[in-house]
């Protein structure tokens, strides 16, 4: 009864609590929040200093008794305790300046394809711990489907490639369910570890994660460009230990990737060998859709056009493809509930 009522004067929450950033969408404002999964923690005191932005600007500046790292690996909870701290901190944040002062939402959390029941389980039981009332799930390929306004729930063809920084969720959607899907360890935060092991061998340069992420955005690509990219890196030297840097072409950022890229790209072609003949002739009109922050990688989405012979098509404004996704379905759940996940743990939504 306390919590209906309290849920009377609370936002109802989409959140993509992803591995490299999180975004909330409140029903009938829209996105308002966008934010680092960082969190900075004393292990002293246990005490939580930093969420967010200001939690990232202190990666890899900290003294050894603060730890500033994600509570999430691969799209997974790796960290519960803190996991839970930083989904309380947002909803708190959207609800400030209300008249609510404890908070009770509904909350539609956004999860890989591939998890398990028990870590199905886990992301509910955060999000309930972290102040809402109801937690539901949904799978990012088919909110990122959603959010490119693909027609999920007719009877044809959309196939969905949502490179995150966790995982790549490549899925084949029709009626409203997912067909074929597969979930990949392989995105953003891979080949920005790729760069930092290829800076290590091929220049004895040892770079910082946030380093290797700014170079692949700035140079990163996955065809030779127009014109030659360089961009002045700077690290440690392996040897002497001293400050270094080099000049780095996007070539050397090719050849860093191209491992990585080819894995994706074949994991890609593997979901459409395994998808029925009749959606894959429709998938050939409408084509691959391109979501997440790695579909912005400069010729991607002509290397998978020319690898896999359909034609790819990059969203508009990539990195939101899920949340606005989940938005949609929070805006008219009631059509929508059935993309919802049903688990074991709370088999379906009481909206």
């Amino acid at each position: 009864m306390i919590d209906r009522l309290l849920g009377r004067f609370s936002h109802d929450i989409g959140i993509d609590l992803g591995t490299a950033n999180t975004l909330v969408y409140v029903r009938g404002k829209g996105i308002v929040i966008n934010e680092p999964s960082v969190v900075a923690l004393n292990t002293k005191t246990g005490q939580i200093l930093a969420i967010g932005n200001e939690a990232k600007k202190m990666v890899g500046k900290t003294p050894a008794h603060i730890v500033a790292n994600r509570p999430l690996s691969d799209g997974v909870i790796s960290d519960f305790e803190v996991t839970e701290q930083m989904l309380k901190h947002f909803i708190n944040k959207v609800h400030k300046g209300s008249f609510t002062l404890v908070p009770r939402p509904r909350v539609v959390v956004g999860i890989p394809s591939g998890v398990t029941e028990v870590e199905k389980r886990a992301v509910q039981e955060a999000t309930k711990n972290a102040g809402a009332r109801e937690a539901y799930l949904i799978e990012e390929p088919m909110a990122a489907a959603i959010g490119a306004r693909l027609p999920i729930q007719e009877a044809s063809g959309n196939m969905i490639v949502d490179i995150g920084g966790g995982t790549t969720e490549i899925a084949v959607i029709s009626l409203g369910a997912v067909v074929v899907s597969k979930s990949l360890r392989v995105a953003g935060d891979e080949l920005n570890e790729d760069i930092v092991n290829y800076s290590r061998e091929r220049f004895g340069l040892i770079l910082g994660e946030k380093t290797a992420e700014d170079v692949k955005i700035a140079i990163g690509s996955v065809f030779e460009q127009p014109e030659k990219l360089v961009m002045t890196v700077r690290g440690r030297d392996l040897v002497t230990g001293l400050p270094k840097e080099v000049n780095m072409s996007d070539y050397n950022i090719r050849e860093a990737m191209g491992r990585s890229v080819n894995m994706l790209v074949s994991n890609i072609k593997s979901t459409i060998e395994e998808t029925p003949p009749e959606l894959v002739s429709e998938i050939m009109q409408t084509g691959i859709i391109l979501a997440g922050g790695g579909g912005l990688l400069r010729g991607l989405d002509q290397f998978v056009k020319r690898q896999a012979e359909i034609k790819v098509k990059v969203i508009e404004d990539p990195l939101t493809a899920v949340v606005r996704g989940i938005g949609i379905v929070l805006e008219d759940i009631d059509t929508l509930k059935d993309v919802l996940v049903e688990n074991d743990y709370d088999k379906a939504p009481r909206w």
